[in-house]
């Protein structure tokens, strides 16, 4: 860390040099900073190493895709006027000059104006819904128009999908429909004019706030590409994102408890924090698009089109207040979840354990429910390693056949405890290798000899599955300690990221551009103990079940610029030598089980369902069509929260006895749903049956 704040404190000097002879021309605020910004990362990122066009044209596409990401402001003659600069950023950045930030900057506003006058002409008249159109929802498989007139048909196409958005929004609350099936209901005109009034309204404001924005704002955003360019986990913090980032540290923002992040002109749900409200009451998803936001029952603001730091303060709010979030699912379903605000309740996403009882062959198994790494530094009280080896120790004493070690939707934390947690179940040994930019290797050890758990082993991962997740699950793989269960392959994260305050580092000659803001930048790779790094590709599944995330593009592996997988030296470690399985007759067992079961058929449709969808991005804008659709949607989501699991009174599930679970315990009715959820859950449901067959 010291050789780190070094080497910034050298590009610093180099920065005084170079901006020396910039001052005397009188920089802007944004040539400095993105200056700046630039020497900062081509002295320490990771993978620094990029030529001048490559990283020009990753400049280029990222910052037009910030301005127009669906392609309805910039005509086909302004793309030919920005081209040239494809290949000059990068020597633009070194000199200290934005020509290229300055033109699209200047366009856009132009066209911004001209859409204004061009769209209130659309939304004068009513929509005809009878005919047959469609609308692409995916902006890669649409051209920029090649004049206003392709132009003024995108918009028209655009404007008549959003009323037919807030017509189902309005109807959904409309008296008469409350007891119709979406399928049922009979187009009204009234509500048609209401909706299109809503779009109108909706749409002047985002375009005013277009016109509007800040030099600031709008800086934010190149310095933002030119940051992303390098890869997606190193971004530019303007002072308000900074605040923004320590809050979600802290983990005490009372609001809704979900990462969000900017998605063309949308926002979408990164991440649900555990033990947030959102996280509690389960019906907002990571991949979730928000489209409107509402403060209790008063009207709901669009949302599209908004900074993502504005979209942030709407959904914020005081604990016990109501936030409405219209969301369009990843499926395409459009619903309103309500969701209280509150504080992020650490308690809940401790780890806890349940015991599985087959009733049939008397087999036990331990089930360990992990919702994330975490560690209070405050009071160093409790820390993830710790309290999953005192769930270990009650299922001994259970005298467990087997035990699951749910790491679904675990987005990591903290890296010690990952290290720690597996040496709970292997003797000791290396456990995950870390790599700098100058090709500085250091490797994470278990040194206690103790194993707390020595029996069979499944763990559960998901797409979601990250970070330190993958450092476990990796190690453990590598060993032949446990089996990997789950979707094809984990998310894919195997980078390490720190963040600086650039005040810090500003050389007294730029003063002026304070506050700065902060970088937050890739520096070391992870890899595992035989050599391949969990970057990219991720941790892959010994035994792959369908999973609904791995369709949506949203691992590491669909990011923009992400960096490659790679390989570097195994260290050398010993492979568990107690009892081990065979592989390929688990796999084969389950994919048995797989093919005949029920839950498992609906999954595999939802998920053939969406892998069709991406394929075939189209929104139907004929009422009946659209509301039939809407409908569909409906039941299948509803079939997906009942997954019909054949198992009846097979199991039998509690709490280990140690718990003393009782009902005059106060958090009783939450242990009993999750104990319920856990009874319901297809995932869990198959790896105990693969905890059977590893028994036979």
């Amino acid at each position: 860390m010291k050789r780190l704040w070094l080497i910034i404190a050298i590009v610093v000097v180099v920065v005084v040099l170079c901006t020396t002879v910039l001052i005397g021309k009188g920089p802007t605020k944004e040539d400095a900073l993105a200056h700046f910004l630039y020497q900062s990362l081509e002295a320490e990122h990771y993978n620094p190493e990029l030529v001048n066009d490559q990283l020009s044209k990753r400049v280029y596409t990222l910052y037009l895709k910030s301005l127009d990401p669906n392609k309805r402001f910039f005509l086909k003659a302004d793309i030919a006027k920005f081209r040239p600069y494809q290949a000059k950023i990068g020597d633009e950045l070194k000199r200290g000059t934005a020509e290229f930030y300055d033109l699209t900057g200047q366009i856009f506003r132009q066209r911004v104006r001209e859409v204004d006058l061009l769209t209130q002409r659309i939304l004068q008249k009513p929509f005809n819904f009878t005919v047959t159109e469609n609308f692409e929802t995916d902006p890669s498989k649409i051209s920029y128009p090649q004049n206003n007139r392709e132009l003024l048909e995108q918009w028209r196409l655009y404007l008549k999908y959003q009323t037919l958005l807030a017509y189902l929004d309005l109807s959904n609350t409309a008296s008469n429909a409350k007891d119709k099936p979406l399928k049922e209901q009979s187009f009204d005109p009234k509500l048609e004019a209401q909706a299109r009034a809503k779009v109108a309204k909706s749409l002047k404001i985002s375009l005013e706030r277009m016109l509007q924005k800040s030099n600031e704002e709008q800086i934010d955003n190149y310095l933002n590409a030119i940051a992303g360019s390098f890869d997606p986990h190193t971004e530019y913090m303007a002072p308000e994102s900074k605040d923004d980032f320590d809050i979600n540290l802290t983990g005490r923002l009372e609001g809704i408890g979900a990462s969000l992040k900017e998605d063309g002109e949308y926002i979408k749900v990164a991440e649900i924090i555990p033990g947030s409200a959102a996280w509690r009451q389960k019906a907002l998803q990571a991949d979730d698009t928000i489209l409107k936001v509402a403060q209790g029952n008063h009207e709901p603001v669009d949302v599209a089109g908004m900074p993502l730091t504005d979209a942030v303060k709407l959904i914020r709010g005081k604990k016990g207040t109501l936030v409405k979030l219209t969301v369009r699912k990843p499926n395409g379903r459009i619903l309103v979840i309500p969701i209280v605000r509150d504080v992020v309740v650490i308690e809940e996403t401790y780890a806890k354990s349940a015991v599985i009882r087959n009733t049939m062959t008397g087999k036990r198994y331990g089930y360990v429910d992990l919702p994330s790494f975490y560690r209070d530094y405050q009071t160093n009280s409790r820390n993830s390693a710790d309290d999953v080896r005192a769930e270990l120790q009650k299922l001994n004493t259970e005298k467990v056949d087997g035990i699951i070690l749910d790491l679904r939707n675990n987005g990591g934390g903290i890296l010690d405890d990952a290290v720690r947690m597996s040496g709970l179940f292997i003797k000791d040994g290396p456990i995950v290798q870390i790599k700098d930019g100058s090709g500085k290797t250091e490797v994470l050890s278990d040194t206690d000899s103790s194993v707390v758990y020595n029996g069979p082993l499944v763990i559960l991962v998901n797409s979601l599955s990250a970070s330190a997740s993958e450092i476990l699950a990796a190690a453990l793989q590598d060993y032949g300690r446990a089996v990997i269960v789950g979707g094809t392959s984990t998310f894919g994260k195997g980078t390490v990221q720190i963040v600086a305050d650039l005040d810090q580092y500003l050389p007294i000659s730029l003063s002026s551009v304070k506050p700065a803001g902060s970088l937050r930048l890739t520096i070391k790779k992870f890899y595992r103990v035989s050599g391949g790094s969990t970057q990219w590709k991720g941790v892959i599944s010994d035994i792959s079940l369908p999973d609904l995330y791995s369709y949506l593009g949203i691992q590491e592996k669909a990011m923009d610029y992400s960096l490659p997988w790679d390989t570097t030296r195994a260290v050398s470690y010993q492979k568990w030598n107690g009892r081990t399985f065979n592989t390929s007759l688990l796999r084969q067992e389950s994919a048995e089980r797989i093919h005949n079961s029920k839950a498992f058929q609906l999954i595999v449709a939802d998920v053939a369902r969406l892998k069709k969808q991406k394929e075939f991005s189209k929104e139907s804008l004929k009422f009946s069509d659209f509301m039939a659709n809407q409908k569909l949607l409906k039941d299948e989501a509803d079939q997906l929260q009942n997954l019909p699991l054949a198992q009846g009174s097979v199991i039998q599930i509690a709490k280990p006895k140690a718990d003393n679970e009782t009902s005059s315990n106060p958090n009783y009715s939450k242990t009993q749903d999750w104990l319920k959820q856990i009874g319901k859950d297809a995932y869990i449901n198959e790896a105990w049956h693969i905890l059977d067959n590893m028994n036979q």
